[in-house]
C-alpha cells in the first residue's frame, strides 16, 4: 500500500512543498546572478501558466475570457515594462484591453459584459501587476531589488505558516479562509519588518526606516492578496487553481501574495532606495 503523503495542520504536502520551493528559488537566484533578462523568462512563463490557470477557473463558472489577446498581451506588458519603464507598461495595458475587446465581439452579445468583465481583470490581476517585477528588475540595483522585494514576501509567508501552525488559535476571516489566523499574521508581520531592515539595510544600503516601512506594507498587501484569491477559489467552487506546483497546488495559490506586494513594493524602493 502506498503511504499517504505527510501534510502538515495546514494541509500542505510539506516534502512536495519544500522540494518545489527550493527548484523554484534556486532557478531565480541563477537567473539574477548570471544574467538578468533570464529573469524575464521566468516572469513570462509565470504570467503565461497564471493566465491559463484564471481561464480555467472562469471556465468551471462558464466565464469565457479571450484567452489568446490576454496572454500575447500579458507578455508584452511584462517586456516593456523591463525595457522602456512604467509609461509603456500602462499604454500595453490598454491596447491589451481594447483589443481583448475587440476579439470578444467575435463570439456574440450575450455573456459580453461578463467575459470582458473577467478579461480585463486578468489583465490586470497577472500581467499588470506582474509588470512591476520587470519595473524593479530594470532599475539600477534591479536584482538585488528582485532579491529584497522576494524574500520579504516569502518572509510574510513562511513567519505566517510558522506561527500559525505553533499557535493560531483566533481566525482572521474564517470564511473565506478558516487556517489563516491572527498569530500567523503576527509572525508575518515581525517576519516581514525583520527581513525587510536587513534586505534594505545590508543589501540596497537604505535607510533602515524604510526596510520598516517596506515590511508593514508587504505583510498588509500579501495578506491581501492571499484573502482575495481565496475569495476567487470560494466564488468559482474551486480548492486550488490548478496542481501543477507539486504541494503548492496551482502557480496563483502561490503568486498571490507576490501580485499583490510587486506595486508598492516597487514605488518604495524606487522612491526612496534605488
Amino acid at each position: 500500500m502506498t503511504p499517504a503523503p505527510v501534510t502538515s495542520r495546514a494541509g500542505r504536502n510539506l516534502p512536495a512543498a519544500i522540494a518545489s520551493g527550493v527548484v523554484l528559488g534556486v532557478a531565480i537566484i541563477a537567473s539574477l546572478m548570471f544574467w538578468k533578462p533570464a529573469f524575464m523568462i521566468i516572469v513570462v512563463a509565470a504570467v503565461l501558466v497564471a493566465v491559463w490557470e484564471l481561464a480555467q477557473a472562469f471556465g468551471s463558472a462558464d466565464i469565457r475570457i479571450t484567452r489568446e489577446p490576454v496572454m500575447v498581451g500579458g507578455v508584452v506588458m511584462v517586456l516593456v515594462a523591463f525595457l522602456f519603464g512604467a509609461p509603456a507598461l500602462v499604454t500595453a495595458t490598454a491596447v491589451t484591453a481594447l483589443v481583448c475587446m475587440l476579439w470578444r465581439l467575435r463570439g456574440g452579445v450575450t455573456g459580453y459584459v461578463m467575459d470582458m468583465t473577467a478579461a480585463v481583470f486578468t489583465i490586470v490581476y497577472v500581467p499588470f501587476l506582474g509588470g512591476f517585477v520587470a519595473l524593479m528588475l530594470g532599475e539600477d540595483r534591479g536584482a538585488l531589488a528582485i532579491v529584497t522585494f522576494i524574500l520579504v514576501t516569502i518572509a510574510s509567508d513562511i513567519g505566517g505558516y510558522a506561527v500559525g501552525v505553533i499557535a493560531g488559535r483566533h481566525p482572521m476571516a474564517p470564511v473565506i479562509s478558516p487556517k489563516k489566523s491572527w498569530e500567523g499574521f503576527a509572525g508575518s508581520a515581525v517576519s516581514c519588518v525583520v527581513v525587510g531592515w536587513l534586505t534594505v539595510d545590508y543589501l540596497l544600503d537604505g535607510r533602515w526606516w524604510v526596510g520598516v516601512l517596506l515590511g508593514v506594507v508587504a505583510v498588509v498587501m500579501a495578506t491581501l492578496g492571499d484573502l482575495c484569491e481565496s475569495v476567487i477559489k470560494r466564488d468559482l467552487g474551486i480548492k486550488d487553481m490548478s496542481q501543477i506546483v507539486p504541494g503548492h497546488g496551482g502557480l496563483m495559490d502561490r503568486l498571490d501574495s507576490i501580485l499583490a506586494t510587486a506595486a508598492p513594493t516597487w514605488l518604495l524602493l524606487h522612491y526612496l532606495v534605488l
